[in-house]
């Protein structure tokens, strides 16, 4: 885990579900409300996955977006 410009960077390239949730629930606790974290995955679940565990679990899904086969996902933390 780095942070880069105030925004932590998660690389979960080449884990595959349910690690890329897992790793992510566990980074997020680390850091206050408010503060965002960017997954990088390549597992394809990720684009359901992620997206699910943000809603059920009160994150924001600021921005999803996808270069060549890496998903990135843009989450901030909530409350």
């Amino acid at each position: 885990m780095a942070i880069d410009n105030e925004v932590t960077v998660l690389d979960l390239r080449g884990l595959i579900c349910p690690l890329p949730v897992l790793k992510t629930r566990k980074a997020l606790s680390r850091l206050h409300v408010g503060e965002r974290l960017s997954v990088q995955a390549t597992d394809p679940m990720s684009d359901i996955d992620l997206p699910h565990f943000c809603q059920e679990h009160g994150h924001r899904l600021v921005e999803k977006t996808t270069k060549d086969d890496i998903r990135i996902f843009l989450i901030e933390k909530g409350g």
